[in-house]
């Protein structure tokens, strides 16, 4: 019942590697299309767009934002526009594998390489020979796997576990994580020569609070899935009922979203889907003051970017980027830069100014 989806999905892959409709259009009220994803977010228009660009070369991509937000879904776009579409997508979530099992995942083992290795087993990079492999959760690999992971990044070949035979492979890598990878860099926990090899051309992706305008279309896409699995077609979704999902958080993004309508599905007996409040709890609320109070914090928050922009010259993510400054996570400043309409390249060329966060 579950999809890989955490944006708007719709199958458009025949099988046969042909590349499915895309439009990225510029009227900001229109929405995007790109190999069947859709939304009319202008955060993940902005991502769709760096797919389109980015997708028919071979350069490596880094596809970050929280967990739950897509990420697999656009890794899947981006091979499917790719050259090397009629070849496999190879993915591996490097969270989701114990340590001592990654080397064999990737590279593969010969026999008798360890215990119980009866036979040769190939790995990832090569069933991904002049494919993609997407690596989930780059994030999580341990520091002597960075190191295996950055030689064949450099020199395109590695040796199976217990094998003295050099494979040679043509893959192309794009990998995702919900961790920043450059604090990671300044704390000693990542590679600083593998992160700058993975990270060619990154792609941010937003979560779900700050793409509200997405919700409805996510929902009923959902809706119709459930009620395929459960055998009935609802009419759509309660005002009410759409309006709390819209106004709720979602710290589990997506993913959640999908949740909690499979929930009221199951639970709901009218045409309608009824989602029940006691699904919807935030777990940290926060106020959104209204009124000249809101507007005046709008407007402090403003100054604040605005202010730390200057001082870091534009930049967002790294150690002494904005976000660091500001004490925010990249995607989230990145979020509220967009929401405000702030012209980072403004700041490109200033220097800091007094008070401005340090």
């Amino acid at each position: 019942m579950k999809t890989k989806s955490s944006l708007v999905a719709i199958p458009s892959d025949s099988g046969n590697g042909v590349v499915a409709e895309s439009r990225l259009p510029t009227d900001p009220a229109a929405p995007a299309i790109l190999d069947g994803i859709v939304s009319r977010s202008g955060a993940v228009r902005d991502a769709l767009d760096l797919v389109a660009r980015v997708a028919p070369t071979d350069v490596t991509v880094l596809v970050t934002g929280e967990t739950g937000t897509g990420k697999e879904l656009i890794a899947r776009a981006i091979h499917r526009r790719s050259r090397r579409c009629r070849r496999p997508l190879i993915a591996l979530n490097v969270g989701a594998v114990p340590d001592p099992l990654v080397a064999t995942e990737l590279f593969g083992h010969e026999p008798g390489a360890f215990t119980g290795a009866l036979q040769r087993r190939v790995g990832r990079f090569e069933l991904a020979d002049h494919g993609t492999l997407f690596l989930d959760e780059i994030g999580e690999l341990s520091p002597e796997m960075q190191i295996a992971l950055l030689r064949v990044l450099q020199e395109g070949e590695f040796e199976r576990l217990g094998g003295i035979q050099t494979q040679h492979v043509d893959v192309r890598i794009v990998s995702a994580t919900h961790r920043d990878l450059e604090a990671e860099v300044y704390r000693g926990r990542f590679r600083a020569d593998l992160y700058y090899r993975l990270s060619v051309f990154p792609i941010p992706l937003p979560p779900l609070r700050d793409r509200a305008e997405d919700i409805p279309a996510l929902a009923e896409q959902f809706l119709r899935g459930v009620g395929a699995c459960l055998g009935r077609e609802f009419a759509g979704i309660e005002p009410e009922s759409l309006a709390r999902l819209q106004a709720f958080s979602w710290p589990g993004n997506v993913r959640e979203l999908e949740n909690v309508i499979e929930h009221s599905a199951i639970l709901c007996d009218g045409a309608q889907l009824h989602v029940p409040p006691g699904l919807l709890i935030e777990r940290h609320p926060r106020p959104r003051p209204a009124g000249p109070l809101g507007a005046a914090l709008k407007h402090s928050e403003e100054e604040m970017i605005k202010n730390a922009l200057k001082a870091a010259r534009g930049r967002v993510s790294g150690p002494s980027g904005a976000a660091a400054r500001l004490g925010v996570p990249p995607s989230t400043l990145e979020s509220k830069i967009r929401k405000l309409g702030i012209d980072k390249l403004e700041y490109r060329l200033g220097v800091p100014i007094a008070g401005a966060p340090k």
